[in-house]
C-alpha cells in the first residue's frame, strides 16, 4: 500500500528515514552479538507468529468496534504489533492473575486504544471473546476507556498525557520501595504529547534514574481533528526524548522483529528510562483509511469490516497460541490496613499552633506507623510543612518539584496495586491545576489522600494567588471523596490518621495562622461526625464554622455571651461527608437559626453543602458568610477576615440580624 508524506514535510521524512536506517543498522549489530540468546525465540515462525498475533488483534478491535457502534479501531491498528510484541513477548506475567504483584504493569496512556487492550486479553484468556462484542454496552465493564474495574487494570486513563505520570510512579515504587524485578511500560500517543504533563512526566523519570520504566510512543501522524505538530518528524522526538535523559531508539512500530530487538535492548540500559519513538500508520491495513484524516473514533461499516477482516485474515499463516512469560518473584508482602496511632497527639489544651504545621508534624508520626507511607511535595515542603517527612524518612519522601498535575499522577502509580499509602502535600491553590489528575483519581479508586495547605485569605500578605478559595468546591465535586478541616492540632492529627485508613481519595484543608488548641489529646475523631464545642438550653442560632472560622466563632459566641445570647457552634471536622444529623438536631433547638462562616467562596463552600443538608427540613433558615468577589487586598490573616466579612465582628452582626429577622 502507497504511503505518501504531506507537503512541506519531505526533509523531514528523509530525516526520519535516515535515522530509522541507522537504529536498524545497529540493531542488526546488536542481533548478531545476541543472536545465539535469542535464537530460540526469535526464529522466523516466533516473528510470523508475532505478526499472525497482531493482525488477530486488528480483526478482534474491528469487529467488536463494529458491534458496538463506537470506538477507535484505527487507533488500534497503529499500535497492534507494538501490543502483540509486549504482551506476548516482552511482558512477564500471570495471565490467570493479572493483580498479582510481581507481573510487569502496562499503562494504555493513549486510553481510547482500549478495544486494543481488551483483545490482548482475550488472547491471553482474561476474556472470552464473546464478551468483546459487548464492548461500550451499559452491562459490560469493558468500556470506552480503561478503568480499575477490570482487573488487568490498575489506572484509569482516557483524559490524555496522564498516563506516563502514572507509570512513573508505579517505577519508582518498583525500584525504590519494593526493590523487586517488575518492569513498567506506558504506551502514549503523538497526539497527547502536547499535553505538558508528559513533559513533567519525562523529566521525572529521568531525575530518578527510572530504568525499569519503557514508555513507547506510537507516532501516527494524526490526532482526532487533524495532523499532529509534528506527524511523522520522529527524529525531533526522539531528539526531544534525548534533552529530557531518557535513552531513546527510533523504530518502525509495525516490524515486530525489529521491536522484539528494541525491548530486548532496552532492558540492558541502567540508569535511564528508554523512550521507543515508533513511526506507526493510523488504520494501518485498511485500505483507503491508513494513514489518512477523518477516521479517528469512527468504527468500520459492518460491510467494510467483513472486507477488511477477510483481507487481514487472508495475511495470517499461523494460529499459534502465545503464552506470556512467567514473572521474576520476589516482590515484599504487606499489609497498608488498620494503621494505628502509635502515641496521642503531644499538644495541650491552649497550646497555639498552625493546624498545617501539625500536619507536617503528624505524617512524620505516621511514617513511623508504617513503612509503606509515602509522601510526594513539590517545591513547597518548607512552608506546607511536608519537610519534616522527608528528615524523619528520606527514602519514602518524593519531591517532584512544581509539577503539580505529574505530583498527583505519580502518586496514583505509586498508590497502584495497592503498594503504598500516599500523601501529596502542596499549596491548596495548587492542586486547582492538577483537577483532571484528581478527577481520573476517582475513576480510578484510588485511596491517595492530599493535603492542600494556605487555605482561605487568612494566608495573609502573600495575597490572592496563594489563597486557596475554590478547593472546597473542587473536592467536593469528586464522588467518594472525603473532605477534612481541622480546627486545631489535636483534630488535624487524627484527620491524618483517619486519611490513612480511608480506602478512598481524601482532602485535607489545615490552615497558616496560629490558632490554640481546643481538643484534649483524648479526644476521638470519625468521620462524618461533627464537634458541637459549645451548647446550652438557651442556644438562639447555630453557627457551624470550620478551620480559622472556628476561632471567629468562638469569640464572637463568648462577646454574645456577655450580652445575654447564647449559641451553639458546631465543629464540622469533615466537609464531606457532612453530619447533617447533629446539624439539623441543634438547629431544631435555636428555631431552625443557622449561620455558617467560612474561609472559602460561598459557591461549593460549606454553606451551601449545610443549605443541601437541610433543605428538606422546614422552618430551617441558613445564613451564609463567606469570602465573596476576587480578594484584591494583602495584609494580616486578622484584618484580612475582617474585611472579608468573616471575622467575629461580622458573626456577632449576623447573629443578631437572624434574630430580628
Amino acid at each position: 500500500m502507497a504511503r505518501s508524506y504531506r507537503q512541506g514535510k519531505v526533509g523531514c521524512a528523509r530525516r526520519v528515514q535516515h535515522h530509522i536506517s541507522l537504529t536498524e543498522s545497529a540493531l542488526l549489530s546488536y542481533n548478531v552479538y545476541w543472536g545465539h540468546a535469542e535464537s530460540h525465540t526469535l526464529n522466523s515462525t516466533a516473528v510470523q507468529a508475532l505478526q499472525d498475533l497482531a493482525n488477530r488483534l486488528c480483526i478482534h478491535s474491528f469487529r467488536a468496534t463494529c458491534a458496538s457502534g463506537s470506538g477507535h479501531p484505527t487507533s488500534c491498528c497503529s499500535t497492534a504489533e507494538i501490543v502483540s510484541v509486549l504482551f506476548f513477548h516482552t511482558m512477564r506475567y500471570k495471565q490467570t492473575e493479572p493483580e498479582h504483584r510481581d507481573n510487569d504493569r502496562f499503562v494504555l496512556s493513549k486510553g481510547h486504544a482500549a478495544p486494543l487492550l481488551y483483545v490482548a486479553w482475550a488472547e491471553a484468556g482474561g476474556i472470552s471473546e464473546p464478551d468483546l462484542l459487548n464492548l461500550r454496552t451499559i452491562h459490560c465493564d469493558l468500556e470506552g476507556h480503561p478503568t480499575p474495574r477490570l482487573s488487568f487494570v490498575n489506572v484509569a486513563t482516557g483524559s490524555l498525557g496522564q498516563g506516563l505520570g502514572a507509570a512513573c510512579g508505579m517505577a519508582y515504587t518498583g525500584k525504590y520501595l519494593d526493590k523487586a524485578s517488575y518492569w513498567m511500560f506506558c504506551l502514549l500517543g503523538d497526539g497527547e504529547s502536547s499535553e505538558g504533563s508528559v513533559w513533567e512526566a519525562l523529566a521525572f523519570a529521568s531525575h530518578y534514574s527510572l530504568d525499569n520504566l519503557i514508555a513507547v510512543l506510537d507516532v501516527n501522524r494524526l490526532g482526532q481533528s487533524g495532523v499532529t505538530p509534528l506527524e511523522h518528524c520522529t527524529d525531533i522526538y526522539r531528539s526531544l526524548c534525548e534533552a529530557f535523559g531518557w535513552n531513546t531508539y527510533l523504530v518502525d512500530g509495525h516490524d515486530v522483529e525489529t521491536l522484539c530487538h528494541v525491548f530486548r535492548r532496552a532492558a540492558q540500559v541502567k540508569n535511564k528510562p528508554t523512550a521507543i519513538v515508533a513511526k506507526t500508520f493510523k488504520g494501518r491495513g485498511i485500505p483507503d483509511v491508513e494513514d489518512a484524516e477523518n477516521w479517528h473514533g469512527k468504527p468500520m461499516p459492518k460491510e467494510r469490516a467483513q472486507e477488511i477482516t477477510r483481507l487481514i485474515e487472508s495475511q495470517i499463516q499461523t494460529n499459534r497460541n502465545l503464552i506470556p512469560k512467567p514473572p521474576v518473584e520476589g516482590s515484599p508482602q504487606l499489609s497498608i490496613t488498620n494503621i494505628k496511632m502509635t502515641w496521642l497527639p503531644d499538644y495541650k489544651v491552649g497550646d497555639r499552633i498552625a493546624t498545617q504545621k501539625a500536619y507536617g508534624l503528624a505524617l512524620a508520626k505516621l511514617g513511623y506507623a508504617n513503612e509503606r507511607v509515602i509522601v510526594l511535595d513539590g517545591d513547597p515542603k518548607n512552608s506546607s510543612f511536608s519537610e519534616g517527612f522527608g528528615k524523619e524518612h528520606p527514602e519514602r519522601f518524593i519531591k517532584c518539584f512544581n509539577s503539580e498535575q505529574n505530583v498527583v499522577s505519580v502518586a496514583l502509580g505509586c498508590a497502584a496495586c495497592g503498594r503504598t499509602i500516599a500523601f501529596v502535600s502542596t499549596l491548596a491553590a495548587f492542586l486547582t491545576r492538577a483537577f483532571d489528575q484528581i478527577r481520573m483519581g476517582a475513576i480510578s479508586q484510588t485511596n491517595i489522600n492530599l493535603i492542600g495547605s494556605h487555605c482561605g485569605v487568612s494566608v495573609g500578605e502573600d495575597g490572592p494567588s496563594q489563597m486557596a478559595l475554590e478547593d472546597l468546591a473542587m473536592f467536593r465535586s469528586i464522588p467518594n471523596c472525603t473532605i477534612f478541616y481541622p480546627r486545631d492540632a489535636v483534630s488535624a492529627e487524627h484527620s491524618v490518621y483517619l486519611a490513612a485508613n480511608t480506602k478512598e481519595m481524601c482532602f485535607i484543608c489545615p490552615s497558616w495562622p496560629e490558632t490554640a488548641v481546643i481538643y484534649t489529646p483524648e479526644e476521638n475523631f470519625e468521620i462524618g461526625q461533627a464537634k458541637v464545642i459549645r451548647y446550652s438550653v438557651n442556644d438562639k442560632v447555630v453557627v457551624i464554622g470550620a478551620g480559622v472560622t472556628l476561632h471567629e466563632a468562638l469569640e464572637a459566641a463568648d462577646a454574645l455571651s456577655q450580652q445575654g445570647i447564647s449559641v451553639c457552634v458546631i465543629d464540622s471536622f469533615t466537609i464531606k461527608p457532612l453530619d447533617a444529623a447533629t446539624i439539623i438536631t441543634c438547629a431544631r433547638a435555636t428555631g431552625g437559626r443557622v449561620i455558617t462562616v467560612e474561609n472559602h467562596h460561598q459557591e461549593g463552600g460549606i454553606g451551601e453543602e449545610v443549605c443541601a443538608a437541610v433543605s428538606g427540613e422546614p422552618d430551617i433558615h441558613v445564613h451564609q458568610l463567606a469570602v465573596s468577589g476576587v480578594p484584591e487586598k494583602s495584609g494580616k490573616p486578622r484584618e484580612l477576615l475582617d474585611v472579608f466579612g468573616i471575622s467575629a465582628r461580622h458573626i456577632i452582626a449576623a447573629v443578631k440580624y437572624t434574630l430580628m429577622n
